[in-house]
């Protein structure tokens, strides 16, 4: 193992320790993965829970969810790697993926509430909307195939009675989305106990949406708002 990959290794028990930490998952909930190489990932381990992995538990697979490397604690990877392998199938433009359950989107998911109103700025252009696919059951194939239909357009997607998936060109940027997705979530819910949330307008969104194309120029896949 060379050092860069120590460091991602690193990262990813780093970013594990913010999702626990922002109940984003209870006991051993969610896994994150990171692509190195066309047929090499990393990826967090089963029966671990985010918040208390080392960097000697990642698992190092191939495009199978195969190990290809054993570390010295003789982890597996997550069941549910097969959903994060469909999306770099789907996706050659993503290098990591995130799935968490994020205490507020998660309360949507269940509910079956997409996160599609415009309240925010920051939401509009990093996230766009946030979809509900539909329910699979963990660790078989019903789960990556219930999100392909909106991989193409979206990096954030809600999942029926379970939780979400973000994904990015980078770790950062795919844990990111996740807590962005989460706080827009909790505007929601705190803003409905309130009232009726005001949404931008057409146009309001229009311009948004240009800033994040011609001036931003965020990388990702949004929807057509």
């Amino acid at each position: 193992m060379n050092v860069s990959e120590q460091f991602l290794k690193e990262q990813i028990c780093d970013i594990g320790k913010r999702m626990y930490m922002k109940d984003m998952g209870a006991a051993n909930d969610g896994n994150i993965s990171l692509k190195i190489s066309e047929n090499s990932f990393l990826c967090t381990p089963t029966g671990v829970s985010k918040g208390f992995m080392t960097p000697d538990m990642i698992c190092k697979i191939n495009n199978q969810g195969e190990l290809i490397e054993e570390n010295s604690l003789n982890t597996k990877p997550s069941s549910e790697i097969k959903m994060h392998l469909r999306v770099y199938k789907e996706r050659p433009d993503v290098t990591a993926v995130v799935h968490a359950h994020p205490l507020y989107a998660t309360a949507f998911a269940i509910c079956g509430i997409p996160l599609n109103k415009q309240i925010m700025p920051e939401s509009t252009i990093f996230l766009g909307e946030v979809p509900i696919a539909e329910y699979g059951t963990p660790s078989t194939e019903e789960l990556p195939n219930s999100i392909v239909p909106y991989l193409q357009n979206h990096d954030a997607i809600l999942l029926a009675n379970h939780g979400a998936l973000t994904c990015g060109i980078d770790l950062m940027s795919a844990y990111f989305k996740m807590e962005s997705m989460e706080f827009y979530a909790k505007l929601l819910y705190l803003t409905s106990a309130i009232g009726e949330p005001k949404e931008l307008t057409k146009e309001q969104v229009t311009t948004l949406v240009q800033l994040r194309e011609e001036k931003f120029k965020v990388p990702g896949r949004f929807p057509n708002l």
